[in-house]
């Protein structure tokens, strides 16, 4: 049986909350064992519904999704770089697709609509996603040796820059 087709959409009012379960989901997913458990443990539904109603409202063009029927399978998020001293103007602050859905070009489709290939882009990836750092070496992002310690984990981030 063939998966049904998605559809690649800016994020609307009608997709904040199945975005919201779709970010937690992937967070457990893609980053057992990387992340502490209780930390994949503690997300809230709502508290991220609310998150990204706010990113919604204040930044209507930066947050596209993948839907299926009205269910969310995944999601990139834009915006300024929030580097200090930035290496590109823009960063591609979140790209998550569900374990179900990898494989299937949903995640292309997405960093596609969400940073043309020629636009100068930087991002942050943990140190120990190889798969990540491979899909973003697919689209042309090149570690450049800049590394922190992510904001809610004591995991390593590395940057990855498209210029």
């Amino acid at each position: 049986m063939p998966q049904p087709t998605w559809q690649i959409a800016l994020l609307g009012a009608e997709h904040v909350h199945s975005l919201a379960e779709c970010h937690i989901a992937c967070w457990r997913e893609a980053y057992r064992g990387l992340v502490p458990d209780h930390v994949l443990a503690a997300f809230d539904v709502e508290r991220s519904a609310e998150q990204w109603e706010r990113v919604r409202i204040r930044y209507p063009t930066s947050t596209y999704v993948a839907v299926v029927d009205d269910e969310v399978i995944g999601f990139a998020s834009t915006g300024a770089s929030r580097d200090e001293s930035p290496v590109t103007p823009g960063e591609l602050n979140a790209l998550y697709v569900r374990a179900a859905w990898y494989g299937t070009g949903v995640a292309h489709d997405l960093i596609r609509a969400a940073v043309a290939p020629d636009i100068p882009c930087s991002l942050w990836v943990f140190e120990k996603n190889q798969r990540a750092q491979a899909f973003y070496r697919k689209h042309g992002f090149e570690l450049d040796g800049a590394s922190r310690i992510e904001a809610f984990t004591p995991s390593i981030e590395v940057r990855m820059v498209r210029r």
